[in-house]
């Protein structure tokens, strides 16, 4: 599984010259809950946000994306889903099943494995005290999910698939 937040802040090099495109600010979902594209870090504040969709990349490393042409950047809508930024961000967006019970707060969501970007789980906080005495939560992504303004709203029996979350020692 891979990380959102292990992708954002890493940079973009082109495989034709070698030069840096940019640097991933964010991430844009879609409604089916994959990842469609990157977004690039602004240079400054009267640039327009520009992104790259995510089937333009060629990998995504661990220290890096590469990407065939550098060309390929598009501007974005300020409306699109997003992870980290905006005003349809998912991060910190409480999850709340049908029923009304709240299991977390988004922290992380994690993707399938090397170049996937069909999102197959979230990372949920219930605060940092409780992050510290419980830990976090693992909730696998199970359709449908509604992203709403202010929650993300799952089936009622997602409350039985939430797992305790195992840190890695590498991180």
């Amino acid at each position: 599984m891979r990380k959102a937040r292990d992708i954002v802040g890493l940079p973009i090099l082109s495989l034709q010259t070698g030069k840096k495109v940019g640097n991933v600010n964010d991430l844009l979902i879609n409604q089916e809950w994959q990842v469609h594209g990157i977004c690039l870090r602004q240079k400054n504040w009267f640039t327009t946000p520009q992104y790259m969709r995510w089937d333009n990349i060629s990998s995504c490393g661990e220290d890096a994306i590469t990407v065939e042409e550098s060309n390929l950047l598009t501007e974005w809508d300020v409306d699109t889903i997003t992870f980290l930024e905006g005003k349809r961000k998912v991060k910190g967006l409480p999850v709340v099943t049908a029923n009304g019970i709240q299991l977390g707060f988004v922290e992380d969501v994690y993707l399938e494995e090397q170049l996937g970007n069909k999102i197959i789980g979230f990372e949920l906080s219930e605060g940092f005290i409780s992050d510290v005495i419980e830990g976090r939560k693992w909730l696998p992504l199970e359709e449908p999910v509604i992203q709403g303004e202010d929650a993300l709203i799952v089936p009622v029996h997602c409350q039985d698939h939430l797992k305790d979350f195992i840190v890695d020692k590498e991180e």
